[in-house]
């Protein structure tokens, strides 16, 4: 596959036209890419609505419109504008006949056309696009060159053609794509949009109509996939998500800060992002559970306690209902509610819709009885029966309206009424694990847990229909409880997802052992599970340490590979408990006189005593998920904030401790793994204490 650089400055100020050599060719195209961007732009920015709108309503959404487009034709100095180029042995669409005339496509991140409307860019996303990524020398997708870009900055330095039709050139590796894929990491998560390889191209590109579940193994890029996925539907679906909605769920704030950046550049605005906390966040948390009870609380059993706590409050109705209008008094008796609030049972409708229901129906019952008597009764006066007095103390009486947290409350504070509807459902043991030692006074009083959160959302949903989104993207999905996987569920119930995660990273106590459990819990049963094991992150030599701990953690999982070229730099250093903070210290400082980002990463508990390390040293240390940049290196990762983030070195302090901050030693080890795995360029593992078996093992 042949290569060409050129240094990065131009010698000629005014090159001919067209230019001879074929860098400068391809620069000259870049640079009126660029300008016909510009023009775009400027054209959006020039659009006079005063004349088309009807009235100011109509005038502010379809300028919100031209604001949102002008944002996205931004031009971002440093990001190219296009990474490659097809040349096509027919124009795509027409028939193959012999002599047919071919056509090439610049593939970039967006669209770019000039003032005829001709593509000068075409989105990565466009169909014309896709053999970039699928096409090869058993199947060119009826292409005769491939051409990859390479840029310093924004400026295109250097091409590599591959002739996919000349059975003469060997299929190798290409060197820019190897160079993209370990090139440092400093700033957000970047896209992938220029690598992304062909198993991840079919994921991308999967239809909306079905939700995917990517288990990945660290370094394979299930969450560039996942943010990739949300873009391609985005272009293919447009207005149908515009309606709807999307949402990328991740596990923290500083994951999304991390990753929040990827589909600005990818020109999509409007997508929201979210954790599990924002989404069930209608009350304050302030409090946490140990892990038994945070487990029981997890448990999809909850669902149907839940359910019936909330059915309770219809009381059969034991008088009859008297409504009177006018001279007239028309009488339904008990008899006949009751059975009409048995049919809204039997329609197991949620519990607001059937007492919205309710007066209507009581109403109906009246004017039937009207009609019966001569009358000849309309809409208005069923409206009005339903609004009588009598039949709104009916409906109070036989079924009451119900806060959902008032309900939780006296769930988890009233031991009987606890009781009544688990019966069978959990043992007295786990009744008592959730149940609290002094119960709040009231819903605002309480301190509430994430899992209590939860619980309220469930609750919420039995009352009241829960929004659904057109497309939800759950990241590090492994993590979640059954009763998370339904809050997540409910928010894409018409809609579809992509799940993201690994199993052999879930660190919580209540972390899914299948997907296919995970999937049943989300509502999503029938999903598609890929599963991704090439990496091109971690170096080879870190993955295959790391997955000695597999077998212990995840041992039905297929064990990673890495397509990383260099074994990268790894070592495991023992030192003496006194050395331990100074032995850290001197690796974080080998690991910044190299080029890109640093991660110091420590079980929670040494966070205080290496952030104190680090000031007295005069080294600098960002929280995880900030921006790091050229004069700001070096991130203090706790390790239960790890997951997710990456960096070109990592400085992993004493495992063991890693370990022994998690509630049992899966849990632990599976943390562990997680650590191990973040780096892109190297390892340096520092212990005073005797690592973990499984590390041991030959």
């Amino acid at each position: 596959m042949p290569s060409h650089a050129h240094p990065t400055s131009d010698q000629h100020t005014a090159p001919p036209a067209p230019p001879a050599d074929p860098l400068q060719r391809e620069r000259a195209h870049l640079a009126a890419s660029r300008s016909a961007l510009r023009a775009m732009r400027e054209d959006a920015e020039n659009l006079n609505i005063a004349n088309v709108t009807a009235n100011w309503v109509n005038a502010e959404i379809l300028q919100g419109e031209i604001d949102a487009r002008i944002k996205a034709l931004a031009d971002l100095a440093h990001t190219p504008l296009f990474f490659g180029r097809l040349d096509y042995l027919h124009a795509p669409g027409m028939d193959l006949a012999e002599g047919a005339a071919g056509e090439n496509f610049y593939v970039g991140r967006r669209h770019v056309h000039d003032a005829d409307g001709d593509p000068m860019v075409v989105d990565w996303r466009a169909p014309v696009s896709q053999p970039f990524y699928r096409a090869s020398k058993k199947d060119p997708m009826d292409l005769k060159l491939r051409r990859r870009f390479g840029y310093t900055g924004g400026e295109l330095t250097a091409y590599e053609d591959e002739h996919l039709t000349d059975p003469a050139e060997a299929e190798t590796t290409s060197a820019l794509l190897q160079a993209e894929i370990e090139r440092p990491r400093v700033g957000p998560m970047r896209d992938i949009v220029a690598t992304i390889q062909p198993e991840q191209d079919e994921i991308v590109r999967s239809g909306i109509g079905g939700t995917v579940c990517v288990q990945g193994a660290p370094g394979t890029g299930k969450t560039a996939v996942g943010l990739h996925r949300v873009a391609y539907l985005l272009y293919a679906h447009r207005e149908r998500l515009a309606r709807s909605g999307t949402l990328v769920i991740g596990p923290n704030r500083s994951f999304l800060q991390y990753i929040e950046q990827v589909l600005p550049a990818l020109g999509e605005l409007e997508v929201k992002q979210a954790t599990i906390d924002d989404l069930v966040g209608h009350v304050a948390v302030h409090g946490a559970d140990e892990a038994p009870a945070a487990m029981v609380k997890g448990d999809a059993r909850m669902a149907e306690v839940l359910r019936r706590a909330v059915r309770s409050h219809v009381t059969l109705p034991q008088e009859p209902c008297m409504v009177v209008r006018g001279s007239r008094r028309w009488r339904i008796p008990a008899y006949e509610l009751e059975e009409i609030v048995r049919e809204l049972q039997d329609r197991d409708i949620r519990y607001g819709a059937a007492r919205e229901a309710l007066p209507q129906r009581i109403a109906h019952a009246v004017l039937v009885r009207m009609e019966q008597a001569g009358e000849a009764p309309d809409d208005r006066v069923q409206d009005a029966v339903a609004r009588n007095a009598a039949v709104k103390a009916a409906v109070k009486a036989i079924w009451p309206p119900v806060d959902p947290a008032k309900l939780v409350l006296r769930l988890l504070g009233d031991a009987e009424f606890l009781a009544a509807h688990a019966d069978g459902l959990l043992t007295d043991e786990e009744q008592k694990t959730i149940l609290w030692a002094k119960p709040p006074r009231s819903a605002k009083s309480a301190k509430w847990s994430s899992a209590d959160a939860v619980l309220i959302d469930e609750a919420m949903d039995l009352v009241a229909r829960t929004h659904s989104l057109g497309h939800v993207v759950l990241d590090e999905a492994q993590d979640l409880s059954p009763m998370q996987y339904r809050a997540v569920g409910r928010r894409c119930t018409t809609g579809s997802a992509t799940v993201l995660g690994d199993i052999a990273q879930g660190t919580t106590p209540w972390a899914t052992d299948t997907w296919q459990q995970a999937l049943a819990h989300l509502g999503k049963p029938h999903s598609v599970v890929e599963e991704l094991t090439q990496g091109f992150r971690v170096p080879r030599e870190v993955i295959a340490y790391a997955s000695r701990l597999l077998p212990a953690i995840a041992p039905d999982l297929e064990e990673a590979t890495s397509i990383r070229e260099s074994a990268g730099d790894f070592a495991v250093r023992a030192v003496e408990p006194t050395e331990l903070d100074a032995t850290v210290l001197a690796a974080c400082r080998d690991a910044l006189a190299k080029e890109g980002s640093v991660g110091l990463i420590a079980a929670d508990a040494r966070i205080p005593v290496l952030r104190a390390a680090l000031e007295e040293a005069g080294i600098g240390a960002l929280p995880p998920g900030a921006e790091t940049s050229a004069d700001a290196r070096l991130t203090l990762v706790p390790a239960t904030l790890a997951k997710g983030l990456e960096y070109d070195y990592v400085v992993l302090d004493e495992p063991a401790a890693v370990v022994d901050g998690e509630p049992d030693e899966r849990t632990g080890l599976r943390r562990l793994y997680v650590c191990l795995t973040r780096p892109v360029s190297g390892l340096t593992i520092v212990h005073a204490a005797g690592l973990p078996e499984q590390l041991r093992a030959a």
